[in-house]
């Protein structure tokens, strides 16, 4: 069962060793969950799935009210414009969590699926069949979306999920929980298989990492650098994240200005603060007299301050000099650095040695330069003639996300269904002994 309300106090008030009573009640709950839960049926999650959409959308007022109260909170630790934009909840961004977990519940049940089978000479018949990946632990900060989103993805791929939310969004992700539970209920599964970690104590992010090795599979933060840093440092167990999401657009000489001048505006002030902002904007010298003046100047006058090399700032006076420092910065704000390359093969090589390996977009109307750029540009997702703002799961197709990964092993880029499992090995014979 999940923790309880008195284990919660008691966790608060008698320390760390409290803190790892709490700990573990979580995931001795958790596996016996799993275990239920990856036999489970589509139907029954899909069930569960709906009832929790229904959910959100009957308690929009208590979550706007939760959300209200962390806003208040926040405001008064003076968080950022865009840290207040991320935890900010309206009856727009409910609904768009109401309609991911719909959007997941017409995805393809992955669980079972038989991804690749042969028969050997000797009779033997094998299948590679997709299974769990059995309890994921996801720590994540401000955005309260993310508990909806990562329940919903976590039940529908069959796997129980801990949930650590910050501190900051602590009333809007347990309003949202509460839904989520509710449907768990309605559809006769575990409520264990969706648990919210009901402290705020930052103890609790230290045992997940180091004191769960018994319970966890995997764990996926998602956050700001720091937090990153110290789960990959930290973690006993393996990792599925990036650590931050330094974007870039590259201007082609055969780019349209309009086009480009759009695309650049949207990947940086769309919203500053997610991972899929663009950070820096690069354009080819050969079309800088026709095209790097527009696009910052349009920049420049949507509020965006921008940070440029030399020939960036002779543009316009209010561009301020670039340091070798921002060239690396995600800045998740409306700041961006932006310099004149040469050409593709400039801007290739700026991205290798300043880029995160997160998302990357070329503008441009030669396919041939389009392709080299998409080709060699080693990123999870690369783009073109987009937005890098388009870098996210439910954009994919895929419902809904965990995070982007730019690990290259597992899971790179969205982290959907698909990639919230593993898969083993079914082998059937008729008696076969081996020589």
């Amino acid at each position: 069962m999940s923790a309880t309300g008195t284990e919660l106090q008691t966790a608060q008030t008698e320390g760390s060793s409290s803190i790892g009573a709490l700990m573990e009640s979580l995931g001795k709950a958790a596996v016996d969950a799993a275990a239920v839960l990856a036999l489970a049926t589509t139907e029954q999650k899909n069930a569960a799935l709906r009832a929790a959409a229904d959910a959100i959308r009957a308690r929009r007022e208590e979550i706007l009210a939760a959300n209200a109260e962390d806003m208040e909170a926040a405001r008064a630790k003076g968080l950022s414009s865009a840290m207040l934009d991320r935890l900010l909840l309206d009856d727009k961004r409910i609904e768009a969590m109401a309609r991911g977990i719909e959007d997941i519940i017409a995805l393809p049940d992955p669980i079972g699926t038989v991804i690749a089978e042969w028969e050997r000479p000797n009779g033997l018949r094998i299948q590679r069949v997709r299974v769990p990946l059995g309890v994921i632990g996801i720590i994540y900060e401000s955005r309260p979306n993310v508990t909806a989103d990562a329940g919903a993805l976590c039940l529908k791929s069959g796997n129980a999920v801990i949930l650590r939310g910050g501190s900051e969004s602590q009333h809007s992700s347990r309003a949202i929980h509460a839904c989520l539970v509710e449907g768990l209920r309605s559809a006769g599964l575990p409520e264990a298989c969706i648990q919210l970690v009901p402290t705020t104590d930052r103890a609790a992010v230290g045992y997940m990492l180091a004191g769960m090795t018994d319970y966890l599979d995997v764990l996926v933060p998602r956050g700001g650098k720091s937090l990153v840093e110290r789960v990959q440092r930290e973690a006993r167990v393996p990792v599925i994240g990036h650590l931050e999401g330094n974007c870039h657009v590259y201007v082609d000489r055969d780019a349209d200005v309009r086009m480009a001048k759009e695309i650049v505006l949207n990947a940086k002030l769309r919203r500053t603060g997610i991972c899929g902002a663009a950070e820096t904007l690069l354009v080819d010298r050969a079309c800088a007299d026709t095209h790097l003046g527009p696009i910052v100047r349009a920049l420049l006058d949507a509020g965006c301050e921008v940070r440029g090399d030399e020939t960036v700032q002779k543009v316009d006076p209010r561009v301020r000099p670039a340091t070798e420092d921002d060239w690396y910065t995600e800045y998740l704000d409306s700041i961006i650095s932006a310099r004149v390359v040469d050409g593709v093969d400039g801007a290739i090589e700026h991205i290798a040695r300043y880029g995160s390996a997160h998302t990357e977009s070329i503008v441009t109307d030669n396919e041939a330069t389009a392709e080299r750029f998409l080709q060699r540009v080693d990123s999870a997702i690369v783009l073109h003639n987009a937005s890098t703002q388009f870098a996210d799961g439910g954009e994919f197709g895929m419902g809904a996300e965990i995070g982007i990964s730019t690990d290259r092993f597992h899971a790179r880029g969205p982290v959907g269904l698909e990639q919230l499992t593993s898969y083993k090995y079914v082998v059937r014979g008729s008696g076969q002994v081996r020589p």
